[in-house]
């Protein structure tokens, strides 16, 4: 997949991420500023820890500031329609957040790949990718992280990935690869959100 459609698949999820953010905020009654913050850990968390493992310097929104105005113009943007519409729909924030997460899962193992990392590791680069600033956005919200959940989330990342390693595998172009990765991590995440399907617990110790 060209480095153009990448980019723009990048900044797409880090809108989405970000917009993921201020709802969390609202539901909290943070502030404004409350709100950046949310939004800035959602979106550029897990890219900032993939990028210090890999090594990769400087970090993706340091090397390009457009990232930190994508994440300022999405956030107050939505601000603006909360206040406008201040219940949004229930569906919203699953769904934005179920975008933002196949988004960011393929986009992470495609850079761990590029780094020449081995193809176990770029999967769990991606799965860090999707998942990572959603739980530090949920820790500051004082909510236990959807990841650690029951949600089937991160194992929507993961078959995702393999998704992705199967095509590369069969010499599917990247562009084939990627988006079949993207696909199907939101469709298994957005089947899990419309029939609240589940992961099974672990039995509690007695």
């Amino acid at each position: 997949m060209g480095n153009a459609i990448i980019f723009s698949l990048d900044l797409f999820g880090t809108a989405i991420f970000a917009i993921s953010g201020v709802l969390i905020a609202s539901r909290r009654r943070m502030d404004l500023f409350g709100a950046l913050v949310l939004a800035c850990v959602t979106a550029i968390g897990g890219g900032t820890i993939r990028d210090m493992a890999l090594g990769a310097s400087p970090v993706f929104w340091v090397e390009n500031g457009l990232y930190l105005w994508v994440i300022l113009g999405a956030s107050l943007g939505s601000v603006l329609l909360l206040n406008n519409f201040p219940t949004p729909p229930r569906w919203l924030l699953p769904v934005a957040d179920a975008i933002g997460m196949a988004v960011f899962m393929a986009i992470g193992a495609n850079k761990a790949y590029q780094y020449g990392s081995p193809m176990i590791v770029a999967v769990t680069m991606g799965v860090i990718t999707a998942c990572g600033g959603g739980m530090i956005r949920d820790v500051l919200a004082n909510q236990v992280p959807l990841v650690l959940q029951r949600e089937v989330y991160a194992t929507a990342c993961i078959v995702g990935g393999l998704v992705w390693v199967a095509a590369l595998y069969l010499q599917f172009s990247d562009t084939i690869a990627t988006s079949a990765c993207i696909l199907t991590a939101l469709l298994i995440r957005l089947v899990a959100i419309r029939y609240h399907l589940s992961l099974p617990k672990l039995a509690k110790n007695r």
